[in-house]
């Protein structure tokens, strides 16, 4: 059963959507080359204790693994999950997909962006602003009475339509009191099919989108997913709260100050 919020939940998700976009805005900033994916995490981690949140992601459990990093920081063919690395560099052409997810007073805010470090190929260029327009197109969508399989679709027909690929192995979510509920929000499929959209139902939506083939694979972290072609992937999300006058973006920049 998909999670209905009820208007202290609302206000609970509301604050912790504005500390995860607050950071996410921060820690953009500091995107440039020769800055190491580690040295990126360990900022996210220090924004988010200063807002009196704690990382959602820093502990998380899948299957026996713990997730060991803050934030998850991907670069150019790593889709999601990447682990913060002394070893990895970020380079002038290159594209860094910063994810954050927090945990404040028992609700979750969890929010994306995809960057790019220095100049970057044109068509570089364009995946980020497919995807990121991809993930505008699903939020609207996300209509009272209308179902996720609306969503679903107009994001992979608008990044079909470009000559970009959906991920096919991962999913946005349902998100609330724990990081992933119900529903299960792909990013391709049929419209008015999935579950019928309600009111009070907030929901992750994150296009995933590959420069080449959708196939992907995980590496031997047991966390970190990449292109199968190793082309390079960009990745947006927000997380949106439905209503009855449309969708409200809860991860969108305000006033919570860092």
């Amino acid at each position: 059963m998909i999670p209905i919020k009820s208007q202290e939940g609302i206000a609970r998700m509301r604050k912790s959507c504005a500390i995860a976009a607050a950071v996410l805005a921060k820690l953009k900033e500091h995107v440039r080359p020769g800055i190491t994916t580690y040295d990126l995490d360990q900022i996210g981690r220090e924004l988010i204790a200063k807002l009196g949140a704690r990382s959602a992601d820093y502990g998380y459990q899948h299957n026996s693994r713990r997730f060991p990093a803050y934030t998850c920081v991907s670069v150019n063919e790593e889709v999601v999950h990447g682990i913060g690395s002394v070893k990895r560099v970020l380079r002038d052409g290159d594209i860094v997909s910063l994810d954050v997810t927090v945990e404040y007073k028992g609700y979750i805010g969890d929010n994306a962006i995809t960057v790019p470090v220095g100049q970057i190929a044109p068509s570089l260029e364009k995946l980020l602003r497919v995807t990121e327009q991809a993930l505008q197109i699903g939020i609207r969508k996300a209509q009272v009475g209308g179902r996720i399989g609306d969503i679903s679709s107009a994001i992979q027909t608008y990044v079909e339509g470009h000559g970009f690929s959906v991920v096919r192995d991962l999913v946005g979510h349902g998100v609330g009191v724990s990081m992933h509920e119900p529903p299960e929000i792909p990013n391709f499929g049929r419209p008015g099919t999935g579950d019928r959209i309600k009111p009070g139902m907030t929901l992750a939506i994150e296009p995933m989108v590959n420069l080449g083939g959708y196939q992907t694979r995980t590496l031997a972290d047991g966390w970190t997913v990449v292109t199968i072609d190793g082309l390079p992937s960009a990745h947006f999300e927000h997380t949106v709260l439905t209503t009855q006058k449309g969708p409200e973006i809860l991860t969108l920049t305000q006033s919570t100050s860092l």
